[in-house]
């Protein structure tokens, strides 16, 4: 049996490549796995119990392909399940195991991007309702002012193909209005949804010059990059190559729609195997 394995990068669906994207591009020389759960995605409506559910259906199956540190590179698994599986979880399923975020990172630095301290968050439903972005913001920054905004049909026009169309600029506009509307101090914009990096071109048509808008994958990826300078023995516990780590991708559905739209996410081409998780 291997000492080592690769690093889980975990998504409902596609976004969480936008994520996986930037942590190669600054750690490439680790195995990498990623799971796209598409067949029961979106989590963003769904229950607080479902989520973690299937969240931990897909950190169990991480653990059986050998990884040893698992990413969850969905905001609304992040804000529903990881507490939950960190705690209760883990010390059953592999005490020596590790399953990190995608929220606590970002909120840890979200404060250096503001001049005046007003943020907006934008995020699914399930994200927004769970409030996980106001009390992480408010531990490391307590001065702060945080505005939320659920965008519930971002996900369904980027998962479509519908992120660059006309039809698009409908709903864009109407989030960031609604968003905007809350406070006019708001001078930075998160993007708390992995799918969101895709409509930052419709955005910025319809907010004011100078507004920050901040995706979440260049943040997460110096965030493990510093993670494991900070615990070695989880690093010696990842598998590498000298020149370039694998990557290996799976789909709870159909390998080749996931395979047509992960390159918009990923930047490149790339090739699936379907995987069955429990039901």
């Amino acid at each position: 049996m291997s000492l080592t394995g690769p690093i889980g990068i975990f998504d409902s669906g596609y976004g969480g490549l936008t994520v996986m994207k930037e942590i190669v591009k600054i750690l490439p020389q680790y195995n990498y796995v990623y799971l796209g759960d598409n067949a029961r995605a979106p989590y963003g409506p769904r229950s607080f119990e479902t989520v973690y559910q299937y969240t931990l259906e897909a950190v169990e199956w991480f653990f059986s392909q050998g990884c040893p540190l698992v990413i969850l590179a969905c905001n609304t698994a992040s804000a529903k399940a990881l507490r939950t599986i960190q705690q209760n979880d883990l010390p059953r399923l592999a005490p020596g195991n590790r399953v990190l975020g995608v929220i606590r990172p970002t909120a840890e630095v979200i404060g250096h991007y503001t001049h005046n301290g007003q943020i907006g968050v934008l995020g699914t439903t399930g994200t927004v309702n769970s409030s996980s972005y106001l009390l992480e913001i408010a531990h490391f920054f307590p001065e702060m002012q945080v505005f939320q905004q659920a965008c519930p049909m971002w996900v369904p026009l980027v998962e479509n193909r519908e992120y660059d169309t006309d039809g698009a600029d409908y709903f864009v506009k109407k989030c960031l209005d609604e968003l905007l509307s809350q406070s006019a101090g708001i001078d930075t914009i998160l993007l708390a949804c992995t799918h969101y990096p895709l409509l930052i071109q419709k955005m910025v048509k319809y907010l004011p010059p100078g507004m920050k808008v901040l995706a979440q994958g260049e943040i997460v990826a110096n965030s493990l990059a510093n993670y494991l300078k900070r615990h070695p023995e989880m690093e010696r516990r990842i598998s590498r190559s000298e020149r370039q780590g694998s990557r290996l991708f799976y789909t709870t559905d159909s390998v080749e729609d996931f395979d047509n739209h992960a390159s918009i996410f990923f930047g490149q081409e790339l090739r699936s195997r379907h995987v069955k998780l429990k039901t």
